[in-house]
């Protein structure tokens, strides 16, 4: 039986996660040749985008694009997240979120727990957020606000001009105070790890730099997927199960998902 902790992490890298609900990993997370390989396949993705859809909505890919389990599922991920979840760990999602330069939109305040709602069972979600490109204050790198991750289902009003946002809805602003926002700056192929309680947020991208982003998130198996409608799949990612989850076929394009996600759930975190 496996008894040692795969980690990536200090205790003090462990007890800043914990108590301020994200944490800056300000070192390279796939070699080298694995992280170009990466920018090289989304590269190919971005190309292939239809003309009328906003690169900032490439979600769930993993959903009809296998390839991505390469990474996804890597040790090199999964020792980031196993100290924080323990070591039975699936994907609960990914996704591309690719800011242009000059007009990438807004990411409003949230949570994403909220988004989520009822569908999981404790609601505790960790994301990697990849930096595919540099993440600057000048080209909208994400903004998260400490220690907000103890609620995580604020009350949400609607978005000024839903044009310039990736979603249309925000954290009402009495529920946050932003003077205490903290831009999380990242190099390509360094990553920052946040909790899906966490309020965060990022601004347009009107520099002349793109920003992506490849988040990959994860749960403990000690988690239960509901998923009433059938529009969500589940992978699991190391370890094993242990409350009745049904997972995904890694090597399977689910491509009724892709056309469903596409018609009728929210893109963009």
């Amino acid at each position: 039986m496996k008894t040692e902790v795969c980690s990536r992490l200090s205790a003090e890298q462990i007890e800043h996660f914990n108590r301020e609900g994200y944490l800056i990993y300000d070192q390279p997370i796939f070699p080298e040749a694995e992280f170009q390989a990466l920018k090289e396949h989304f590269e190919q993705k971005l190309a292939a985008l239809p003309a009328d859809v906003r690169p900032e909505g490439m979600d769930v890919p993993h959903f009809v694009d296998p390839k991505l389990f390469h990474w996804l599922l890597s040790d090199h991920v999964l020792d980031l997240v196993e100290p924080i979840l323990g070591p039975d760990i699936a994907l609960w999602s990914s996704h591309f979120i690719c800011k242009p330069k000059g007009d990438g939109k807004i990411v409003p305040w949230h949570e994403d727990s909220a988004y989520w709602g009822n569908r999981l069972t404790p609601m505790k979600v960790v994301t990697v957020w990849l930096a595919i490109d540099p993440a600057t204050t000048e080209n909208g790198c994400m903004r998260v606000i400490p220690r907000t991750h103890h609620n995580g289902y604020s009350e949400y009003a609607d978005v000024p001009d839903p044009k310039k946002y990736v979603f249309g809805t925000e954290i009402k602003p009495h529920q946050m105070d932003k003077s205490k926002a903290v831009d999380i700056v990242l190099k390509p192929n360094h990553a920052s790890l946040h909790e899906s309680k966490l309020m965060h947020s990022s601004t347009a991208n009107t520099s002349n730099i793109r920003r992506c982003g490849y988040t990959m998130r994860y749960i403990s198996t000690q988690s239960k997927h509901h998923n009433p409608e059938g529009h969500h799949q589940i992978y699991l990612a190391r370890g094993r199960d242990h409350a009745g989850n049904t997972f995904g076929d890694p090597t399977k394009v689910y491509e009724d998902l892709r056309r469903y996600r596409e018609k009728h759930v929210k893109h963009g975190h």
